[in-house]
């Protein structure tokens, strides 16, 4: 398959949340889309309304329930499943792939594989071999090879808006570099290509702790200075955490890892933020998890990124006292405390 002969099929997307949605609308202004939705009514409003999750949806939307259906119409797959279900949807899916499909997934997120029995709060640590990325994913699960991930500053209300925005689209291969570029591409969005597909998915990944300790920044009133701090601190501990996880360290320094990581770290539009947002606030995390109509997924890698840090050796400051904050009832103003009087003398000694 080419890029020249790759047009005459529609382009899937799979997951009909708030991002897949909106990549679907960016896809449609170039090509016929067919959107899966896990819930059948939510494919029967998306017909009677072509509205869906308060965005309006390009005629050139198909919506779907049925994954055999997307298969067999698509060569071209953007899988957009929160990670605590991207597995179970790939081994679903598995069965109507071919080697000839290319997968382009834009989940932020990681997968564990526990001992038999286990949850998580039952292991010590985590190792690289039991945590894995989506792209990892989608190659054990399934006979796909060329595979890509979505990554950058991609806040959907922003993009559903059509404000100048850009993502990565990571692969080893570069022609599905280039295909995301062609198909993702216009006047409001510039796509960048990077070969390193895990570093690039381990800081789209990563980015997310830090963005729940900037909601808290904000949560507690304080300023820009304290942001500063915290994003470029925060940007260190991706450079350590992310090397020690297999990523190379010019993909947390591009559009993947700074790009995203300021952008955010200062929107309230960011569901990581608003997370360490209302905690700062006081409120519970399980009723602010409850509450939210999507997956913070930042709030699950904090858990598994802690316990990685503890395997690998790795001083990650940040990580560790979200995670006391989250799971160990520390406070949001405590934790900061630590951080504040942690002795740092060094301020950049990975380069």
């Amino acid at each position: 398959m080419t890029l020249s002969n790759i047009s005459d099929k529609p382009i899937g997307v799979i997951g009909a949340g708030n991002f897949g949605s909106v990549i679907a609308n960016i896809l449609a202004l170039n090509r016929k889309v067919i959107l899966y939705a896990r819930n059948e009514a939510d494919v029967k409003k998306i017909l009677e309304t072509h509205q869906h999750r308060g965005y309006q949806l390009h005629s050139n939307i198909e919506p779907t329930h049925d994954l055999a259906y997307i298969a067999s119409q698509c060569d071209v797959l953007f899988p957009m499943v929160p990670s605590a279900h991207f597995r179970s949807m790939m081994k679903q899916l598995s069965p109507y792939l071919h080697p000839y499909h290319i997968l382009i997934h834009g989940t932020k997120g990681f997968d564990i594989t526990l001992p038999e029995g286990k949850t998580i709060e039952d292991v010590e640590t985590l190792t690289r071999q039991q945590v894995k990325t989506m792209s990892e994913v989608i190659r054990e699960e399934s006979v796909v090879v060329r595979v890509g991930c979505l990554a950058g500053p991609n806040l959907a209300k922003e993009l559903a808006q059509r404000q100048p925005g850009a993502t990565v689209v990571a692969s080893h291969f570069n022609e599905v570099c280039q295909l995301g570029k062609k198909l993702l591409r216009n006047d409001r969005f510039q796509v960048y290509e990077n070969n390193d597909i895990v570093g690039v998915e381990i800081a789209g990944v990563l980015k997310n702790i830090i963005a729940i300790a900037s909601g808290a920044l904000s949560g507690l009133g304080y300023g820009e200075n304290a942001k500063g701090l915290l994003i470029s601190r925060g940007a260190v501990e991706m450079v350590y955490l992310g090397r020690a996880l297999g990523g190379d360290l010019k993909a947390f320094l591009g559009v993947a890892g700074i790009g995203d990581l300021v952008t955010t770290c200062n929107s309230p539009m960011s569901r990581n933020f608003t997370v360490g947002y209302r905690l700062a606030k006081g409120e519970k995390l399980t009723d602010i998890l409850a509450d939210m109509h999507e997956v913070a997924e930042g709030v699950n890698t904090v858990r598994i990124a802690k316990k990685c840090a503890d395997h690998y050796k790795v001083r990650a400051l940040i990580t560790d006292r979200l995670y006391k904050v989250l799971f160990e009832g520390m406070t949001v103003q405590e934790a900061l405390e630590f951080l504040m009087r942690y002795p740092l003398n060094v301020d950049i000694d990975f380069l």
